[in-house]
């Protein structure tokens, strides 16, 4: 029988958790491709940019891969906000209150950049030579060429990497609950003090996830099927 503690309504707490389910998904999204950006932005440094962007370039994906992600968030977070009211105090405006949220999202967003850049520069690497060359042969820009060739032919080999930071972001919203972010685990913690049913609510947190991987899981397997349409498979 279900529980009436996890149904919806007054008496059940079935509505925090979907509400927190939905900030986990909206947070993960949003850094996803905050991620994405950045690391678009990271391998064309590293790939194609002077020595000081791939110095730069470097520097990111070194120092972002080496420190453990709770550390990077509680240091992202304390700082980036005291740097923010520090230069509004230089200006002569009064300090303000991060968002949460927005926060949360900043903050996983340059940790997802890091290795998104990685994923993308060996994805850009993986496409032939001699399929560029042709493209600035026919006298295509940098941009065409990106678009035209470099991009349709990288995706498919990025889609694995992209998927399992997919599915890591997802994880890694758990984490921002230490900056007070509300979200499903931060709502699942409270409500589990609230009624003392510990291992009920943190089992329903853990099929919830289960859920979402799995749902994730499927819906890329199928997109990867697409884009690889027309390739040839190796036994």
């Amino acid at each position: 029988m279900f529980p009436e503690i996890l149904s919806f309504g007054d008496k059940g707490f079935g509505d925090e958790l979907l509400r927190g389910t939905q900030y986990t998904l909206l947070i993960a999204s949003c850094a996803f491709l905050l991620g994405i950006a950045l690391g678009l932005l990271g391998a064309a440094a590293k790939l194609y940019g002077g020595p000081v962007a791939r110095f730069i370039g470097g520097l990111y994906t070194t120092i972002i891969r080496s420190v453990p992600e709770l550390v990077l968030i509680l240091i992202l977070y304390f700082a980036g906000t005291r740097g923010i009211n520090s230069l509004l105090g230089l200006a002569g405006i009064e300090p303000i209150e991060v968002n949460a949220t927005l926060a949360a999202i900043l903050v996983l967003g340059v940790v997802q950049g890091a290795y998104h850049t990685e994923v993308f520069r060996a994805a850009i690497k993986a496409v032939p030579q001699g399929q560029i060359e042709a493209g600035r042969a026919f006298g295509m820009g940098r941009f065409l060429i990106f678009w035209r060739i470099i991009g349709p032919a990288m995706l498919p080999n990025a889609i694995p990497g992209l998927s399992n930071l997919w599915l890591i972001v997802i994880k890694d919203t758990a984490l921002v609950a230490v900056v007070g972010n509300v979200e499903l685990l931060s709502i699942t913690a409270s409500a589990a003090a609230f009624t003392k049913k510990y291992m009920l609510f943190y089992l329903t947190t853990a099929l919830i996830y289960l859920a979402i991987t799995l749902i994730s899981s499927y819906f890329i397997a199928v997109l990867e099927r697409r884009f690889r349409r027309g390739q040839t498979r190796l036994a």
